[in-house]
């Protein structure tokens, strides 16, 4: 899909940056597209706070904004630290499929160096060090959320 995203996309990047190809145009697509992404997961662990705790923090006279920092916040950290993981990993992703559009990074590197030379052990290296990246972000993040969600 972020291939897909890519090319629809190129109008409006050509209009804004000026071009389609390099590192420049999958930066700015790949802001874009992690906008969306972390705006929608932020709004989906804010709503599943539980509505009973904040009543009952505007009960106890909370105002809004203490009850936005103290309650709602705290108590969506350890999905909301889940989310980012998820995140994170789909930009390792995206930034990988970068590669095709001459955006640099991993995907560049397998495709310039390996599949394009024929060289597969430069793809497999590659590939191997994008699963690494991946599960050390997942691990990092399991274990923030972890922390988070012990009170």
């Amino acid at each position: 899909p972020f291939v897909i995203f890519l090319t629809a996309i190129q109008p409006l990047m050509l209009h804004t940056i000026g071009t389609t190809i390099g590192t420049n145009a999958v930066t700015f697509a790949l802001s874009l597209s992690a906008s969306f992404a972390v705006s929608r997961i932020i709004e989906q662990n804010l709503l599943t706070v539980d509505p009973g705790v904040v009543e009952a923090a505007r009960a106890c006279g909370a105002r809004p904004v203490g009850i936005l920092v103290g309650v709602v916040i705290p108590e969506a950290l350890g999905p909301i630290i889940l989310g980012y993981t998820f995140v994170f990993v789909a930009i390792v992703d995206m930034s990988a499929q970068a590669g095709l559009f001459g955006g640099g990074g991993l995907g560049d590197f397998a495709i310039t160096y390996g599949s394009q030379r024929y060289n597969w052990p430069v793809v497999y290296i590659t590939v191997a060090t994008i699963i690494v990246i991946v599960q050390a972000g997942q691990f990092l993040g399991n274990w923030l959320a972890r922390r988070a969600l012990r009170r």
